[in-house]
């Protein structure tokens, strides 16, 4: 098993004065640490399960330039960018340009978005959630031939372009990995089996149906299910001692028993560099085992 750091929460004791020198030796532990995913949230305003509303919150696709630049092999992506923020094709062109200048290490985390207040606090559309949806499928398609030897034109419901030039294009092939974020069993989990490398779905009760919901999409649209990395949300809590670690272990082990590859969630004490060395030590290794 893989862990992943998401890293959601930038108020930190240093405050924005310290943010940036502070985040760099997060990530630079991080990557030295053995984590295989570096990730940040896709949010302009803090979400409720984190921290208050006005809480600090950085660009995601600018952070991750930032990560990329002190890191050498983690991967890099939001967990998850809403397909509502952004134009399929400037959306493209970020995950490439990430991909490109840090050698091959960017992912697509894409959903359909669900933060409302945010979205009309900053006056992005927010249409209903049918409409979102549909809107990721098309996005989903378009990103798909930005990253293909099709440079042609694309036409959907929502997007009508004359031509997908993507130069350069990006290093990993065939294409930067997408994964596409949340556990809808009629929706999300087909577009995974249709259109994904990857799923995201929190570690709740109904993860095992989830996944089997997900192998179901697979057969019906003649995918291999291993092919994809299945992947769960859970907050990697050790406690500030360590004093919880076993109790991570017990939970990634079960995890890894239901066939997830990887665990990506928060360490909570960031920036505390001294948690990242504990899992350096002592729970990246033994996982790789389960």
């Amino acid at each position: 098993m893989k862990l992943g750091l998401q890293i959601p929460d930038f108020t930190w004791p240093g405050g924005s004065a310290r943010l940036g020198a502070d985040l760099a030796e997060v990530s630079r532990a991080a990557d030295a640490a053995g984590f295989e995913y570096l990730a940040v949230m896709d949010h302009f305003f803090q979400i409720q399960d984190v921290g208050p509303v006005e809480n600090d919150m950085l660009e995601a696709y600018t952070t991750l330039g930032f990560l990329a630049a002190h890191t050498e092999r983690v991967t890099l992506l939001t967990v998850i960018t809403g397909v509502i923020y952004r134009q399929p094709g400037v959306l493209a062109k970020a995950v490439t340009t990430l991909d490109v200048l840090s050698g091959g290490r960017a992912m697509l985390g894409i959903g359909a978005g669900w933060n409302e207040e945010e979205s009309r606090g900053l006056g992005f559309p927010f249409p209903p959630m049918k409409e979102r949806f549909a809107m990721l499928e098309e996005a989903l398609r378009y990103v798909r031939q930005m990253w293909s030897d099709d440079d042609g034109p694309f036409s959907g419901d929502y997007i009508h372009a004359e031509r997908l030039l993507n130069v350069p294009q990006a290093l990993s092939k065939p294409h930067p990995p997408i994964m596409v974020g949340g556990g809808g069993e009629k929706k999300t989990l087909r577009f995974v089996a249709r259109y994904g490398d990857a799923c995201n779905i929190f570690d709740g009760p109904d993860l095992p149906r989830k996944l089997d919901v997900l192998r179901a999409h697979c057969e019906a649209e003649g995918r291999d299910y291993d092919e994809i990395t299945k992947t769960a949300y859970h907050t990697l809590d050790i406690g500030a001692n360590g004093e919880k670690a076993e109790e991570l272990k017990t939970e990634l082990r079960r995890l890894a028993s239901l066939g997830v590859d990887a665990v990506i969630g928060s360490v909570p004490g960031m920036p505390d560099t001294r948690l990242l060395d504990f899992f350096a030590t002592d729970i990246i290794p033994e996982a790789e085992g389960y």
